[in-house]
């Protein structure tokens, strides 16, 4: 039986008359990729930001890693990391200064170069942030989410606006996370890759969890209902076609 590193039950948020969560309920288990999906305004980022205990809750109860966040939030946040959509660092800062101003405040020890590696930035251990390229920027921003050694990382639309090369690089990445035994909760628009990367997904709609299963379920089931697509479904799609004809290899600048 697989373990559950986050549960959460009857949870509820209002912000006055308007209640934008509506009492959802469910795990993510230890190890796996966790897709959280739906329309925005549906809300899946008030859930994730009451979970990564940046927004208090109305009601109901979540516990990660067997801490009850009513009363652990201060250790909660020992071990999560958190990639938001939109990440900010100091201008005038190195990625090596700012790997070591963050290091600083979680107060552990990290090897800068070690860590630039694993997100293939080493090269870049100089450049400020405003210097790298879109992909560059979100794969540091990931690099950051690592330095505590988070148990789990919530990732928000980590991939909105990069090239196929970039974005293919970085779910190889995400991948390459999960692998380590890092729990990764995401979120994500692009259902392509969601089915890629998640091993199961909760779909949310005006505040409530309207289907949750694993991507490959969700498909056939619906196939069964009889489901067709208009156009016939090929083996490759164009986004394929674009890599294969100008290859895999990553074009940061």
């Amino acid at each position: 039986m697989r373990k559950s590193i986050i549960s959460v039950k009857d949870l509820v948020k209002s912000y006055g008359d308007f209640t934008a969560v509506k009492s959802i309920s469910f795990e993510v288990y230890e190890g796996e990729i966790f897709g959280l999906l739906g329309p925005n305004g549906a809300g899946k980022s008030t859930t994730l930001e009451v979970i990564e205990t940046l927004r208090e809750k109305t009601s109901g109860t979540i516990i990660v890693d067997d801490m009850n966040l009513d009363d652990q939030p201060a250790a909660i946040k020992k071990i999560i990391g958190v990639q938001l959509q939109s990440s900010g660092f100091y201008p005038g800062l190195n990625l090596l200064e700012l790997i070591h101003l963050f290091a600083g405040l979680y107060n552990k020890k990290v090897d800068p170069i070690e860590l630039l590696k694993k997100v293939n930035l080493e090269d870049k251990a100089r450049c400020k942030s405003k210097e790298l390229s879109g992909g560059q920027r979100q794969r540091f921003s990931i690099a950051t989410t690592l330095i505590n050694q988070p148990k789990i990382i919530f990732l928000d639309e980590p991939t909105t606006g990069l090239d196929p090369q970039a974005r293919r690089n970085l779910w190889d990445l995400i991948r390459d996370i999960r692998d380590s035994g890092t729990t990764v909760i995401i979120t994500t628009h692009y259902m392509d890759e969601a089915e890629q990367l998640c091993d199961r997904i909760a779909i949310m709609d005006e505040g409530k969890i309207i289907k949750l299963d694993s991507p490959d379920r969700m498909i056939d089931e619906l196939l069964e209902s009889g489901f067709e697509r208009p156009k016939e479904v090929k083996a490759a799609n164009l986004e394929d076609v674009f890599i294969q004809l100008t290859g895999k290899d990553l074009r940061d600048e």
